[in-house]
C-alpha cells in the first residue's frame, strides 16, 4: 500500500475529541485507477484550507484498483463541510458508479498519527468486515 505523508489541517492543534474518516474506493477496471487517484490528490491539496481539518494520508494500492483516504476532523460539521465541496461531489459522481466504496468514522481523543493509522489500516485490510 502507498499513504502520502501525514498532511496537516488549519485544525492540527486541537485537543480533544476528534473524528476519524476512512473512505475506500475500489474501481471494477485499471483504466479508471489513474484519473481517480488524481483526482483525490488534487483535492487533497485543498486540505490546508479546510476548515475543520486536522490531517490526513491519501493512501492507493494500484494493483487491486483500491485508493482513498484516512482524515481526521475536529467534527462532523467540518466532515459535512468537506463532502459537500462541490470538487468533492463532482467526484464521486464521477466514479462512485465505477467500482464500490466503504467508509467508516470513529471518534477518538488522542490526535496520534500512527495510532490513527494503524487502526485504519486494519480496518482497510478487512475487507470483509461488517460495518
Amino acid at each position: 500500500m502507498f499513504k502520502s505523508r501525514w498532511i496537516i489541517g488549519p485544525a492540527a492543534d486541537i485537543e480533544g475529541d476528534v473524528l476519524v474518516s476512512v473512505t475506500e474506493l475500489t474501481l471494477d477496471d485499471f483504466r479508471r485507477t489513474p484519473g481517480a487517484y488524481r483526482a483525490g490528490y488534487t483535492l487533497g491539496r485543498e486540505w490546508p484550507r479546510l476548515p475543520g481539518a486536522v490531517g490526513q494520508w491519501l493512501w492507493a494500492e494500484p494493483l487491486r484498483r483500491r485508493l482513498g483516504s484516512v482524515s481526521v476532523w475536529r467534527d462532523r460539521a467540518a466532515l459535512r463541510g468537506f463532502v459537500g465541496l462541490p470538487a468533492h461531489v463532482e467526484i464521486m459522481r464521477k466514479y462512485r458508479d465505477l467500482g464500490s466504496t466503504r467508509a467508516t468514522t470513529w471518534h477518538t481523543d488522542e490526535v496520534d498519527p500512527q495510532a490513527i493509522w494503524r487502526t485504519a489500516e486494519r480496518w482497510l485490510k478487512n475487507e470483509h468486515m461488517v460495518e
